[in-house]
């Protein structure tokens, strides 16, 4: 059975949210989609959901699939769903260092982790 690490592509108003690593070390100060790994017995979305209100304090509702799978290390696979914010919330950085809106002119420009880096022209699709 694939390991599933969801991303959520929430979008507000044109603009994508992108969340900064503050760990690991290697990887701390770069850029991703929040998330977080599917647990046994949770769907990709219900994952996405649960993830979104314990990394950014807010809930989601998720839509369509964006991207083709990618294959990460350790035979895992990032899966990246688009998502809005419901009622109004604004997302809050708990478990990164910072957040910030991109557009989509601005999405290429963003120091992504590679797994997310892939999904480039997908998210850029998705805001335009």
């Amino acid at each position: 059975m694939e390991r599933v690490i969801v991303g959520a592509a929430i979008v507000d108003e044109g603009r994508l949210l992108a969340a900064q690593r503050s760990y690991p070390d290697d990887v701390a100060g770069l850029w991703e989609l929040p998330g977080g790994r599917v647990e046994p017995g949770e769907t990709d979305r219900a994952a996405l959901v649960r993830e979104c209100r314990e990394e950014l304090g807010v809930d989601v509702t998720v839509g369509e699939r964006i991207g083709p799978d990618v294959p990460l290390p350790g035979g895992r696979v990032l899966r990246v769903h688009a998502a809005v914010a419901r009622g109004g919330a604004e997302p809050r950085a708990m478990e990164h260092k910072a957040l910030r809106w991109v557009t989509a002119d601005e999405v290429a420009d963003v120091d992504w982790l590679p797994a997310d880096r892939v999904l480039v022209p997908d998210l850029e699709a998705l805001l335009r």
